[in-house]
C-alpha cells in the first residue's frame, strides 16, 4: 500500500518537472530563433564583421540563454510595506520582474523589427541597424541578468537567508 501511495505522489511531480524542462526548451528555441532573425537582419547590411559565423552564433546563443533565464523567474512573495500615515499597506514593486519584463519587450520588438525587415526585403541602413542591435542586445542581456538575479535571490531566501 505504501509503494503504491508513493508511486501516485511522484508521477505528478515527474511530470510537473518534465513540463517544466519541456517549456524551458521551448523558450531557448524562441530566443534562439529571435536570435537568428536579429543577426540574419543585422548581416544585410553588408558589414564584414556582422556577416560572420562568429558574430551570428553569439547572438543565437545569447538569445537562447536570455529567454532561458530571462523569461520564468522565481517570484517571491508580493512585499507590503506600511508607510507612515497610511492606512493600509502599499505594495512594492519586484525590480527583477520589470527588468526581465523590459528585456524580453526589448528583445521582441528588435526581432519583430528584423523579421518585418527580411519579409519586406528592406536594407539596414545607418542608424535602423545599430538601435536594432542595441535593442536585441541590451533586451537579452537584462533577460540574463534578471534570471541570474532572481535565482540567486529565491537561493538565498530558500536558505533562510535575508535582505
Amino acid at each position: 500500500m505504501s509503494n503504491e501511495f508513493n508511486a501516485q505522489t511522484e508521477n505528478p511531480v515527474l511530470i510537473s518537472r518534465l513540463a517544466h524542462v519541456i517549456e524551458r526548451t521551448g523558450l531557448a528555441m524562441s530566443g534562439a530563433i529571435c536570435g537568428t532573425f536579429v543577426a540574419a537582419y543585422l548581416a544585410k547590411g553588408n558589414i564584414e564583421t556582422l556577416d560572420s559565423t562568429s558574430f551570428i552564433a553569439p547572438m543565437v546563443l545569447l538569445g537562447m540563454i536570455g529567454f532561458y533565464l530571462g523569461i520564468d523567474i522565481p517570484r517571491l512573495r508580493v512585499v507590503h510595506i506600511l508607510r507612515p500615515g497610511a492606512k493600509r499597506p502599499v505594495p512594492q514593486w519586484d525590480t527583477v520582474e520589470l527588468l526581465s519584463a523590459t528585456g524580453t519587450f526589448l528583445a521582441a520588438v528588435a526581432a519583430l523589427v528584423s523579421v518585418c525587415a527580411i519579409v519586406l526585403d528592406e536594407t539596414p541602413q545607418g542608424l535602423g541597424e545599430f538601435v536594432i542591435g542595441s535593442w536585441w542586445l541590451l533586451g537579452v542581456i537584462m533577460q540574463i541578468g534578471a534570471g541570474a538575479i532572481g535565482r540567486l535571490r529565491a537561493g538565498d531566501h530558500a536558505a533562510g537567508v535575508s535582505d
